[in-house]
C-alpha cells in the first residue's frame, strides 16, 4: 500500500481548494444569469409563439442542470475535505488500499482505487442497482 508524500498531499489539497473556488464562482454566475435574460428576450420578441416559450424554458432547464452538476461537484469536494480531516483521503472506501497519486491527480475527489471503481461501475451501471 503506497501512501501520499507530503508534497503530493499538499498539491492535491491545493487543487481541491482551487477547484472548489472555481466552481463556487461558476455557480454564482449561473444563478445570477439563470437563463432569465434569455427567457425575457425570447418572450419579448414580437411576434412571440409557443416555440419561443418552449426554447426559453429549455434554456432555463439547461442552466439549472449545469448548476446541479456544479453543486454535485462541490459536494464531492466537500466530502474529500472531510476525508482529509478524518485522515482517510487517498484510501479506497471499498478495499482500504491506497488510491494512486496519478488517479488523485486526474480526479482529486476519487474515493475508490481504480480496480474498485471499475468494479463499482460494472455492478451499478444500470441506474444505481447492482446487477447481481
Amino acid at each position: 500500500m503506497t501512501t501520499l508524500t507530503a508534497p503530493q498531499f499538499d498539491q492535491l489539497v491545493m487543487q481541491l481548494k482551487k477547484d472548489y473556488q472555481a466552481l463556487l464562482i461558476e455557480v454564482r454566475q449561473e444563478l445570477a444569469n439563470s437563463g432569465n435574460q434569455h427567457r425575457i428576450e425570447l418572450l419579448n420578441r414580437e411576434p412571440g409563439d409557443s416555440g419561443d416559450e418552449s426554447l426559453a424554458s429549455s434554456l432555463a432547464d439547461f442552466n439549472l442542470a449545469v448548476v446541479d452538476r456544479h453543486v454535485h461537484e462541490l459536494r464531492d469536494i466537500e466530502a474529500a475535505f472531510r476525508r482529509i480531516k478524518d485522515a482517510t483521503y487517498g484510501v479506497c472506501v471499498d478495499c482500504g488500499d491506497s488510491v494512486s497519486f496519478a488517479r488523485l491527480q486526474a480526479y482529486p475527489t476519487a474515493k475508490r482505487c481504480l480496480a474498485c471503481q471499475e468494479k463499482y461501475e460494472r455492478e451499478y451501471a444500470q441506474g444505481g442497482h447492482s446487477s447481481m
